[in-house]
């Protein structure tokens, strides 16, 4: 098999530009069940939910009539609604290969593998890579070959990377990787919008985008609002593993693109630092899409992470509803998810955005 293509952020910029104008969140369904059967011309918003115990043990058996569901603070309808154990499944793993995560990678990489080749059934699901440092590349594409997705995880060794970054400051290498600069930078909001609108849009089913970071976003061009509303828009859901080096990678801080970078925080590793909390940029990312955050320890390895992952996506309701103000105009509409049970909690996307 050839080498996956690369896509680089700028061309992917393009695109997702010509997209945004269009983008719409809202699809139809067709219930499979007694229920109405929808068509191409009323808009139904998919909500896909996570349910807990007190004890945080995932409850599986919930039926529609033990969920309430509003709008803006409207109750609405559930018109669909399915245990989606079954539905295909795209996934999109963007991977931080930023400086501060270096010594992190061959962990990440072996996991990864992993679970995806866990989680991936060739028939039905499909996956994408892409990492991110100060540019974000697409290493590959959709596909349900394991194979390829093995070998685009084998070039997140570090010494390639680096042969990457090296071409790419020098101005005259970099294959098709934009933009320039030292090694500095982390675009963790550029990766998940252009996940969301330039593969993750085109897609239907259930969708989810794992990210594996520090959370610190150092450069990107847009901001965490924008990442947010493209996942959204995208109906993906953002799971964030918080993997952060205890002791930054080479003791960077002092070094130049350490610091000031459009607004994406402070320096790292440096006593005093304006650095950003990434555990709250992360926790923020999943909350309002309705994903779930983790974080990586030594009593909570990243293999046991992603055993936690692969749980929440075999173990999701699938809800549908049409907005009772379907006319009121474009923008973004508050959704509440609950079950009749207070003792449960719902994760689940917190809205979404109408027109």
């Amino acid at each position: 098999m050839g080498a996956p293509d690369r896509i680089s952020r700028r061309e992917l910029l393009f695109g997702a530009a010509a997209l945004c104008s269009g983008s719409r969140i809202l699809r139809a369904w067709q219930n499979p069940t007694s229920t109405p059967t929808y068509t191409a011309d009323v808009k139904v918003v998919n909500v896909l939910a996570t349910v807990r115990d007190k004890k945080g043990a995932i409850v599986r058996k919930l039926e529609r009539d033990d969920f309430a569901l509003a709008e803006d603070g409207r109750p609405q309808v559930i018109r669909y609604f399915a245990r989606e154990t079954d539905l295909p499944l795209t996934l999109g793993l963007l991977v931080d290969t930023s400086m501060s995560q270096r010594r992190l990678i061959g962990q990440e990489r072996t996991a990864s593998a992993k679970f995806l080749d866990q989680v991936l059934r060739e028939d039905k699901d499909k996956a994408f890579v892409i990492h991110f440092d100060h540019e974000v590349e697409l290493l590959q594409d959709l596909t349900s070959s394991r194979q390829r997705l093995k070998a685009a995880l084998d070039e997140l060794e570090a010494p390639q990377l680096e042969r990457r970054q090296e071409g790419g400051s020098g101005g005259g290498g970099g294959g098709s990787r934009s933009g320039g600069g030292h090694g500095g930078g982390t675009a963790l909001y550029d990766a998940v919008l252009l996940a969301s609108d330039e593969l993750m849009k085109k897609q239907s089913g259930r969708k989810a985008v794992i990210v594996l970071s520090d959370g610190v976003d150092r450069g990107s061009k847009v901001t965490i609002e924008s990442a947010i509303e493209s996942a959204h828009r995208a109906d993906t859901l953002v799971y964030s593993i918080l993997f952060a080096d205890e002791q930054p990678f080479g003791g960077f801080g002092g070094g130049p693109g350490w610091g000031g970078h459009h607004g994406g925080g402070g320096r790292m590793g440096r006593p005093g630092g304006n650095r950003p909390d990434g555990k709250k940029i992360l926790q923020r990312l999943s909350k309002e899409t309705g994903g779930g955050f983790f974080e990586v320890s030594k009593k909570q390895p990243i293999d046991q992470t992603y055993a936690q992952i692969d749980e929440e996506l075999r173990s999701q309701y699938s809800l549908g509803f049409t907005s009772d103000r379907p006319d009121a105009g474009p923008g973004y509409r508050h959704i509440t998810l609950t079950t009749k049970d207070k003792t449960l909690t719902v994760q689940a996307r917190e809205g979404y955005y109408a027109g």
